[in-house]
């Protein structure tokens, strides 16, 4: 049956709150995981413009004694070279880790706040996100 209004908004800001938290989970895992994942591509174009004489012409002794504008254009150039395998990388990890841990399984239905005696989706499928629950080994899926 379908709840008061009061009772609806207060069970809305419930559920509006808790898919809003799972959200920033999701989107801090991503961000940790790309940041980890491009950290070499981060360095070497850091490196690659600290150095040139063009942009920034920094005073460290591995830019005078190193790098000079043609080994810094190298860098940069490199950098943005395998940038694009990596970015692919960083999205298969983050994909595999977010199925393993179903994290979008975490979304709970507007439904819960609209209607009265609807259960939390991962309380019917054996806890939080489904973690409880045996593992289905035989789907698989290629990424």
């Amino acid at each position: 049956e379908p709840r008061s209004a009061w009772c609806c908004l207060a069970w809305t800001l419930v559920v509006v709150t808790l898919n809003s938290l799972v959200f920033f989970m999701n989107l801090l895992l991503m961000f940790v995981i790309f940041t980890i994942v491009l950290l070499p591509t981060i360095v070497v174009v850091y490196f690659g413009f600290q150095c040139h004489s063009r942009v920034l012409h920094s005073d460290a002794r591995y830019c005078k004694s190193i790098l000079d504008d043609n080994s810094s254009s190298a860098l940069i150039i490199l950098g943005f070279i395998i940038m694009s395998p990596l970015i692919v990388v960083a999205m298969a990890i983050y994909c595999s880790l977010a199925k393993h841990l179903r994290l979008f399984m975490c979304f709970q239905p507007y439904s819960r706040a609209v209607y009265k005696g609807v259960k939390w989706r991962w309380y019917e499928e054996g806890g939080l996100c489904s973690c409880a629950k045996g593992w289905n080994t035989q789907v698989k899926a290629w990424v």
